[in-house]
């Protein structure tokens, strides 16, 4: 527990130090001086995140494979994912709804007088981001095992875990080799994910440093109004999440929010739920959750549970349209929160997917996706929100669905 309180407190330091040597930077250098800082300083962030995507694909896969073989009987698992994607959904829409909701009330998009540089949205225009049918199926199903572990596609690999796990539980005894196999590499990833995360202090440093030297202060009051708009969203699903949370689990809420703290953290500063993916297992783990039930839903999670995502897009995509004065009747607002529904599926582990499906969606409705740049600038501090936000939203998927099938999570010892 001691070393637990120490990369906490050292994640907090790396956090202020972040922001001072960002701001000394950013107010004493030249433009020049200020990108070649924020570019070197940010490998560090960068080495922290490869650090951690090296061990999920691998992580995903054993796990998930070793939940499913452990469940032996097929019926449950079907029983455990309908009660997972029942969560997911539910907490999808109540998500969107949130962000419609709240960006419709305090309309942030109205009077704004922005000078937009379009180029800086270049490489989100450019991608291919028409989500139709026939995409989405082909982003879900892997075309080769091989290839969706070398680019960590999630979803990807959490399809072929699923098949594998499946037909490696239906074998019985026969099986059972393979899956206690599994089981120990695992149990060796996770060991790795120890030695990963003392490095998520340094990573905290460049991601915040490079941000911060980079934009500075002004950025909070340039988009003052978009960003109180955007806290207000986020701290109301927050609420609601945290709600449910005590309502299900009562004074044990309290020990989730401990056991996460962490990967709270990291996601926040380094934007990114992925980093966390790893730790999170463990923790949740330690919480007291069934390791079959968070082996199973948490990757599933991953894929079609980000919540702080989905408040964000439909925030965002009528926040564009009220800047263009573009007017959306209601009903065609509900229209497009459906199709973020479904497009958001299409794309977990792809980078800035947040941003890309906003593109894609604003091109559908007639609404300029050019708008997009006028939320890049301000994005990384939104993300660190959003991230933070579907870590807390997949904890508290992953631990319910663990209490709906009759368990009661006791806290582990942690050695």
């Amino acid at each position: 527990m001691k070393g637990k309180n120490k990369l906490f407190i050292a994640i907090i330091i790396s956090l202020v130090l972040g922001v001072g040597l960002g701001a000394i930077v950013h107010f004493n250098f030249s433009k020049e001086t200020i990108n070649t800082f924020a570019e070197n300083i940010n490998l560090l962030g960068v080495l922290f995140i490869r650090l951690v995507q090296m061990i999920i694909a691998p992580l995903v896969f054993t796990t998930l494979v070793v939940g499913i073989a452990k469940m032996g009987d097929m019926k449950m698992v079907g029983r455990v994912g309908a009660k997972a994607m029942t969560w997911f959904l539910s907490a999808s829409l109540i998500s969107l709804l949130i962000g419609l909701f709240w960006v419709n009330v305090l309309r942030p998009g109205e009077g704004t007088e922005i000078v937009m540089d379009v180029s800086s949205a270049s490489d989100l225009l450019n991608t291919n981001s028409e989500f139709t049918l026939e995409n989405f199926l082909k982003h879900t199903i892997p075309r080769s095992v091989f290839e969706a572990f070398a680019q960590n596609e999630i979803l990807q690999i959490v399809v072929f875990s699923v098949f594998f796990g499946i037909a490696l539980g239906s074998l019985g005894k026969t099986g059972e080799s393979v899956t206690d196999f599994l089981e120990k590499v695992s149990h060796v990833v996770l060991k790795m994910v120890n030695y990963v995360m003392w490095t998520a202090p340094l990573g905290v440093l460049g991601a915040v440093a490079a941000a911060v030297s980079r934009y500075g202060f002004e950025i909070f009051t340039l988009y003052a109004h978009y960003l109180i708009a955007f806290t207000i969203g986020i701290g109301s699903l927050w609420i609601l999440l945290l709600g449910v949370g005590y309502f299900i689990f009562k004074r044990r809420m309290n020990d989730l929010l401990r056991h996460i703290k962490e990967p709270l953290l990291i996601a926040f500063s380094t934007t990114s739920s992925e980093a966390v993916f790893p730790k999170l297992i463990e923790e949740l783990e330690n919480f007291g959750a069934q390791n079959r039930i968070v082996s199973f839903t948490l990757p599933l999670g991953y894929s079609f549970n980000l919540d702080g995502s989905m408040m964000y897009m439909t925030f965002a995509s009528l926040f564009i349209a009220q800047v263009y004065e573009i007017h959306m009747p209601l009903g065609q607002q509900l229209i497009m929160l459906l199709v973020l529904m479904l497009t958001s599926k299409g794309v977990a582990g792809v980078p800035r997917a947040s941003l890309i499906v906003v593109v894609a969606t604003c091109s559908m409705f007639g609404i300029p996706p050019e708008g997009i740049a006028l939320i890049l600038p301000i994005d990384h501090f939104c993300d660190m929100a959003r991230s933070m936000t579907n870590v807390l939203g997949n904890s508290l998927a992953t631990t319910v669905v663990d209490k709906w099938e009759g368990h009661t999570a006791i806290e582990q010892e942690i050695v």
